[in-house]
């Protein structure tokens, strides 16, 4: 008999983080699973200690394709799912998860028929773990049998590995992670948080996500990679390009509440680093970010903030020397409310 749950996890040169990875999976609570590794061309040691988990144990077996990138990694491993598991979930390589996680994501969905489950997440440093603040307000508290539209903060749930999906529900939505780019999340989490009929919010962690402290960082934490900036303009123009595409004049309301959550949320994420980017982040800002922004529309700037609709005309007319002054000084005085937060 198949397993309930397949665990897909993409491996590539994390030969120092791996082995505490398998380990969290191998003692997971919830042992009715299948682990398919995707070794994605390492060139370290990742392969040789992938094989040996799945020597010693027959839950694990190991996939090896060139290197192509987290997303085909992930694609390849569902390729390779056993037939007939009821449930599908990712780990990135580097982080772990607690013990229970899977337990507790698989008994909610078993009572309520939800099409999948979400988590919150802490972060793991080299001192121990601490609050997610991408995860804080849509798992504040936990809600089941609910939606997007109920809980416009799922939005911002882009991650892949804090879910237990129903596997019935990931094959009916036909998605698979976008390839050759980095945050390819978003273009599968975004739209099966409104293709659900019904998604567990669970305000307990399930994952433990890492930073990256020593050695090489991680893409994503490059803050001022031009990559990077490209790459998640992109991500967003995937979702909005999907949400465009469908047929049921509700997702117009969805592309709507979207919309809004990427001028108030995710843009300004980039305003941050354009006072520490160079010349070719800067460029990399302005082209990226105006081409999104023509295509939101200016009908939707206007309802914004003073201070949102001033960045986004210097954004727009190609004045980031000014931006780099509003922002540093938005950055001043928000330093000095914390330091005042902090003062007995």
């Amino acid at each position: 008999m198949a397993p309930r749950l397949s665990v897909v996890v993409p491996v590539y040169n994390v030969e120092r983080y791996l082995a505490e990875c398998l380990d969290s999976i191998a003692a997971q609570s919830f042992t009715d699973f299948e682990c398919v590794l995707v070794d994605d061309g390492s060139t370290d040691t990742s392969a040789d200690i992938a094989e040996q988990y799945c020597a010693r144990d027959p839950r694990f077996r190991l996939v090896r394709q060139p290197n192509r990138g987290l997303g085909a990694a992930r694609n390849t491993g569902v390729r390779h799912l056993a037939d007939a598991t009821e449930y599908l979930a990712f780990v990135d390589s580097d982080d772990t998860l607690p013990p229970h996680a899977y337990r507790l994501m698989i008994s909610t969905l078993d009572d309520t028929g939800s099409d999948f489950a979400a988590g919150n997440a802490l972060r793991l440093r080299t001192t121990g773990l601490e609050p997610s603040h991408a995860h804080r307000r849509p798992f504040a508290e936990t809600r089941l049998r609910t939606h997007v539209s109920e809980l416009p903060a799922l939005v911002t749930d882009r991650t892949a590995w804090n879910k237990v999906y129903r596997r019935a529900f990931w094959t009916a939505a036909g998605l698979e992670y976008p390839e050759g780019m980095l945050y390819e999340d978003a273009p599968v989490s975004v739209p099966h948080h409104f293709l659900a009929e019904h998604v567990d919010v669970l305000s307990e962690p399930v994952y433990h996500w890492r930073i990256r402290e020593d050695g090489e960082r991680s893409i994503t934490q490059r803050r001022t990679d031009p990559r990077g900036l490209a790459d998640r303009v992109r991500s967003i123009e995937l979702v909005r390009g999907w949400l465009l595409d469908q047929a049921d004049p509700a997702f117009r309301e969805h592309l709507r509440a979207y919309d809004h959550n990427t001028l108030v949320e995710e843009i300004p994420m980039f305003f941050w680093t354009v006072p520490d980017g160079d010349r070719d982040y800067r460029h990399a800002y302005h082209r990226h970010v105006t081409r999104l922004l023509s295509a939101i529309g200016p009908d939707r700037l206007a309802t914004l903030p003073p201070v949102l609709r001033l960045k986004y005309r210097l954004t727009v007319a190609g004045r980031l020397h000014t931006l780099s002054t509003v922002q540093r000084a938005h950055r001043r005085v928000r330093n000095t409310r914390k330091a005042l937060r902090r003062t007995p």
